[in-house]
């Protein structure tokens, strides 16, 4: 039997409606809306436009029901990590979630770390130190006596909040509790105590459900609000895979007895690996590793990457300059056509966080490193690319050598960065092993297969695995060993040193 859900997809840059029907063991996906996600500054806060994003939402139930004969067998919403809106006790939201970017979060780690070190911080959460975490968000509130947070009854993470705002089940999902620095690795739920030595109230944290909990049915004044036929009332809303990495690495059409790494590849690039539990020691402190949510209770030990979030930054620049379009099909051509790039860049340089003139920074970039300096839109391409490729390269050993030294045999490139296909190919060439790219929309799937698993449809996440390879185009990349990568990556080395 045919049975069809309906995924909402948040990203930083837009958001879509998206429908998998699942049937004789083959997954079909379609979207149904997308949506851009703009945020807007007001005063010095910069904030997520929340009820823009719930008004596209509704469109998204809307274009359902008209594609549709049936309600959906179940609803569910995923979106990035660490954002949060705050709740009153009458669950009305105390204003705009703020962006991660914003720069509340300034001198927020110190304040933090003078009342519980950074080891003893990641020995109980295994969370990589980034100073936009949830823990820096809150303290942030916290030190300027914030009113929406002493009048706030629950925060929700921007998924679970939209959730929320569907079933009125004022929970989080585990694989988005996990990115705030206030999750207990080991005990899988909020570190109470750390809580409490930081003096944050245990009230406004919200019950934390494992992946595929179904939390509720769609609330009926959305369903009379919207029109939306009788049956939709029954309509379940699962907290499948809040977090979009977890539900994109469980997408991840792998091979089990191979040895595999994951790239989720978008604003934010995440490498790493699926173990069963985290990894605390020193060393993986000491390389900003993190221990996150996965399905069914896996962790994903992984590192944040400062994405294509620089090129998309340099496309807003340069789409501003010259008053048209420029899509990234036509980067990757200009890159193409620039050559070999002579300079280098390390993604994660603070500089490269927060929007602005990303070409200009570039440049400067090149010129405090000592670097020929890149003149065109190509050569600022090709610099960010490449430079990604050679970022990938360096964590993928150290990822090596954190887990007992096990050579990876294939790396999966999931998400909306796959599209990029020179990228694709230059990681493979730098990297030295082969690249599998696909499915582009895995997060999307990732939310689907694990609602099909909620709902007893498929039987787990291997078995969703299958289906995933088995339904949506994969592409692999082998590498080309025409270009001396090696000499490339040891002077990439000696310049972020």
């Amino acid at each position: 039997m045919k049975e069809t859900y309906l995924a909402f997809d948040l990203g930083a840059e837009s958001g879509r409606a998206v429908a998998g029907t699942f049937d004789d063991g083959r997954l079909s996906i379609e979207e149904l809306h997308r949506f851009p996600n703009r945020p807007g500054r007001m005063r010095k806060t910069l904030f997520w436009d929340f009820p823009a994003l719930l008004s596209e939402i509704k469109e998204g139930l809307v274009a359902f029901s008209r594609k549709f004969d049936r309600p959906p067998a179940g609803i569910s919403c995923d979106s990035w990590g660490v954002d949060f809106g705050l709740l009153d006790a009458r669950g009305d939201l105390l204003g705009n979630p703020v962006h991660y970017r914003d720069s509340r979060t300034v001198g927020m780690d110190e304040r933090v770390f003078s009342r519980v070190s950074k080891e003893d911080l990641y020995r109980c959460t295994g969370t990589q130190y980034m100073p936009l975490n949830t823990l820096f968000q809150i303290e942030s509130l916290v030190a300027s006596a914030s009113p929406q947070w002493e009048a706030a009854e629950r925060f929700l993470h921007m998924a679970d909040l939209v959730n929320y705002f569907l079933s009125g089940s004022q929970v989080v999902e585990s694989s988005l509790a996990s990115t705030s620095h206030l999750y207990d690795a080991l005990k899988r739920t909020w570190a109470i105590d750390l809580i409490r030595r930081l003096g944050y109230a245990e009230k406004k944290f919200p019950e934390i459900v494992p992946s595929g909990t179904r939390v509720g049915t769609l609330d009926e004044e959305i369903v009379s609000d919207l029109g939306l036929p009788a049956s939709y009332r029954n309509t379940p809303i699962i907290a499948a895979l809040s977090h979009d990495t977890a539900a994109a690495v469980a997408a991840v059409p792998a091979d089990p007895a191979t040895r595999w790494a994951y790239l989720s590849s978008g604003t934010w690039s995440l490498l790493g690996l699926e173990l069963e539990e985290p990894i605390l020691t020193n060393e993986v402190l000491g390389e900003n590793f993190t221990n996150e949510g996965g399905a069914e209770g896996t962790v994903r030990f992984l590192k944040n990457i400062m994405g294509l979030w620089i090129l998309q930054e340099c496309r807003r620049v340069w789409e501003s300059e010259r008053g048209e379009e420029l899509d990234y099909a036509t980067l990757a051509t200009l890159a193409v056509e620039s050559g070999p790039s002579q300079s280098f860049i390390d993604p994660d340089y603070p500089e490269f966080l927060p929007p602005g003139d990303m070409p200009k920074r570039i440049r400067d970039y090149c010129r405090r490193t000592g670097q020929p300096i890149p003149q065109d839109i190509g050569a600022v391409a090709r610099v960010v690319l490449e430079s990604l490729s050679l970022k990938y390269r360096h964590n993928l050993e150290v990822l090596e050598r954190l887990t007992g030294g096990v050579k990876i045999e294939v790396l999966h490139i999931v998400g909306g960065g796959g599209k990029n296909r020179f990228l694709n190919q230059t990681v493979a060439d730098v990297l030295g092993i082969p690249v599998v790219v696909g499915p582009t929309e895995a997060t999307a799937a990732g939310n689907l297969v694990t609602q099909a698993v909620a709902m007893n449809k498929v039987g787990g996440l291997w078995e969703g695995r299958k289906i995933v390879a088995a339904s949506l185009p994969i592409e692999r990349f082998d590498p080309d060993p025409r270009r001396d990568w090696d000499s490339v990556y040891r002077k990439y080395l000696s310049l972020v040193s």
